[in-house]
């Protein structure tokens, strides 16, 4: 099973993943869904700084559940990650190099994931418990006025991912439908 550890120290690293290939994550990755990202964008329209520094790193979309006394998260699964297709190509000029959520990518994403060398990581649906056992520790980073959907900092061990879209834009939800269907054909 290969391992990413982020923020990443070589960003040539995840060239190396295929689409399909299992991965284990490590590190801080930064926690942020749409409004967030909505956020983000304004500011850099304005000309406003922002105060966090995002490369090399990675961005998890999701919103935590509220955690019970001594959790340190509520249950952690992915959102769809379509929902931040429109802000994607402005995070990964923003330095994001690992993208992970769920579901479907657009041709624009494929191409700015391309463009920055980046990779989009497919975690899974319906595994919200499992991620939260991965997380170590968080923190709320920006926007805390959103509630669920502030930019948080979350630090994970062994989260398991798949690559979904690798560096060269080989798109697992292109693929997969077509090797199954030529696996079906020939059963």
């Amino acid at each position: 099973m290969n391992r990413i550890f982020v923020p990443l120290q070589n960003p040539e690293e995840i060239k190396s993943l295929r689409c399909g290939q299992e991965v284990l994550v490590s590190g801080k990755l930064f926690v942020a869904r749409d409004a967030a990202h909505k956020r983000i964008f304004e500011m850099i329209k304005e000309g406003r700084e922002i105060p966090i520094d995002f490369k090399n790193g990675a961005i998890y979309y999701m919103g935590p559940c509220p955690e019970k006394p001594g959790e340190i998260i509520g249950p952690c699964g992915p959102t769809t990650a379509g929902r931040m297709d429109v802000f994607t190509p402005m995070m990964l000029e923003l330095g994001i190099k690992v993208l992970i959520g769920k579901g479907k990518r657009n041709e624009a994403v494929k191409e700015a994931i391309k463009k920055h060398g980046s990779i989009y990581l497919a975690t899974f649906g319906g595994a919200a418990v499992l991620i939260q056992s991965c997380v170590k520790s968080q923190r709320i980073v920006m926007f805390e006025d959103l509630g669920a959907e502030a930019i948080r900092e979350i630090e994970v061990e062994s989260l398991p991912c798949i690559v979904a879209i690798d560096s060269q834009g080989e798109d697992i939800y292109e693929i997969g439908p077509r090797k199954y269907a030529q696996d079906f054909r020939k059963s």
